[in-house]
C-alpha cells in the first residue's frame, strides 16, 4: 500500500470516528438523567443584603471542610467591588482550635447575580450558585454547583426549624442533588 492510500484510509478512519462519537454524544445528551444539566438559579440576588455572617447548617462533606465544626462564612464588600470571604470553624469539635480560610468572590456576569465565582488561595476559582434563597429576609440560602458535588444549607442563625430544613432539602432534591449525602453541621452561636 502506498503512502497516499494509507493517508486516505487514516483520514477516513478519523472522520468515521468523529461521526460515531457525534452520534453517541447526541444520543447520550438526549437521555441524560434528570439533574445533570445546569442548576436553576434564584432569579434575583441583592449582593448587599447577602453580605454578613452565614452559618453552615448542612453540607456535602469535602476534604477541605472535613472535621470542621461550627462552620460559618462571612461576606464583606471590598474596595474593588469584589466580596471578601472568610470561612471559619473549629477543628474536630465545637471547642476545638479555631481555623479560617480567606477567599475572594465576584459576579462574572452582572445580569446573573446568583452565579458567583470564588477564588481560594489565589489559585483556583469555583462556582458558587445560589439555587434557593429567602427573598424577603435573606435568612437562609441553598448554594451548590452544576456538578452537584458541592451543596450548602446556610442560615443567619445557628439553628433552624425542621420544616425549613425540609424545604431546603426539597429545593436541592428538585435540582438533582443527593440530599441523603448531607452532613448536619454541629453549630454554636458566634458573637
Amino acid at each position: 500500500m502506498n503512502k497516499n492510500a494509507f493517508s486516505k484510509i487514516a483520514c477516513f478512519g478519523c472522520a468515521a470516528a468523529i461521526i460515531a462519537v457525534s452520534f453517541l454524544s447526541a444520543g447520550c445528551a438526549s437521555t441524560l438523567p434528570e439533574g445533570t444539566g445546569p442548576v436553576k438559579l434564584v432569579e434575583s440576588l441583592n449582593a448587599e443584603r447577602y453580605l454578613g455572617r452565614w452559618y453552615e447548617i448542612a453540607r456535602f462533606q469535602s476534604g477541605f471542610e472535613k472535621n470542621i465544626f461550627g462552620a460559618t462564612a462571612e461576606y464583606s464588600l471590598r474596595n474593588d467591588g469584589k466580596i471578601q470571604v472568610v470561612n471559619s470553624g473549629f477543628k474536630n469539635s465545637l471547642d476545638g482550635q479555631y481555623t479560617e480560610v480567606k477567599a475572594v468572590a465576584w459576579v462574572p456576569d452582572p445580569r446573573v447575580p446568583a452565579a458567583l465565582k470564588v477564588r481560594f488561595f489565589g489559585l483556583f476559582a469555583a462556582d458558587y450558585l445560589v439555587i434557593g434563597l429567602d427573598q424577603e429576609h435573606y435568612g437562609w440560602a441553598v448554594v451548590g454547583n452544576n456538578s452537584r458535588n458541592f451543596l450548602w444549607f446556610l442560615a443567619r442563625t445557628h439553628v433552624i426549624d425542621d420544616s425549613l430544613y425540609a424545604a431546603m432539602e426539597d429545593i436541592a432534591r428538585d435540582q438533582g442533588f443527593s440530599v441523603d449525602s448531607l452532613y448536619r453541621v454541629p453549630q454554636k452561636p458566634r458573637e
